[in-house]
């Protein structure tokens, strides 16, 4: 189970959590130590063979575009759901809230989880999840998807910087088990920011 929950918290700490501005610098943070985790042995979710051939995750150029300040609203009284997975194991979740944002001209809308276990640990009692698929998925970025870590805003609003995407850990190692993005979660733009998919 710890490693399973690696694959969704890794990048957890380089995340700017409700930030209202796009920042370049955090991005670029957020690139850097994340290629730097997938070269350390101990962190990576790479074999050892792909590893030994890494020179780097391949990501979009950061983007200011795809910095969205989103209408957070809380959805109170769900009920828990297992939510389904690279593998057989279901994990508990609970649908936390819905944003919604304009991109690209068009109206989108995401749910944001929350892990029912999870969030029985102190370090992570105001943490959510923001797994998505856009346009862009099976074609420049990870067929299944991508994730971003999040907190519960003060407001009614959340800072959405698609800049710090990252892929599951099963799109580089198959003895991962990662959460599959609902189909409610699928966006009608190309969101051309993040981690692209990954080449060996």
């Amino acid at each position: 189970m710890k490693k399973i929950l690696l694959g969704l918290l890794f990048c957890n700490s380089l995340l700017g959590f409700a930030q209202e501005k796009f920042d370049e610098v955090k991005v670029q943070v957020f690139q850097n130590e994340l290629t730097t985790a997938f070269a350390d042995s101990l962190k990576s979710p790479l074999t050892t063979e792909d590893r030994r051939n890494f020179h780097g995750l391949d990501f979009y150029t950061p983007d200011a575009k795809y910095f969205v300040n989103a209408k957070f609203k809380r959805i109170k009284d769900e009920k828990p759901f297992e939510m389904k997975t690279s593998t057989n194991r279901l994990p508990m979740y609970v649908k936390y809230g819905e944003l919604t944002f304009t991109l690209e001209g068009k109206s989108c809308k995401l749910n944001v989880y929350q892990n029912v276990e999870l969030v029985k640990k102190k370090e992570y009692v105001d943490y959510l999840f923001l797994p998505f698929s856009d346009l862009t998925s099976g074609n420049e970025t990870y067929i299944g998807g991508r994730y971003i870590d999040l907190k519960i805003p003060k407001g009614d609003t959340m800072a959405i910087d698609f800049n710090q995407a990252y892929n599951p850990y099963c799109a580089y190692n198959h003895k991962y088990s990662c959460p599959i993005v609902p189909l409610e979660n699928d966006l009608p733009v190309a969101i051309k920011a993040g981690v692209k998919k990954f080449h060996d």
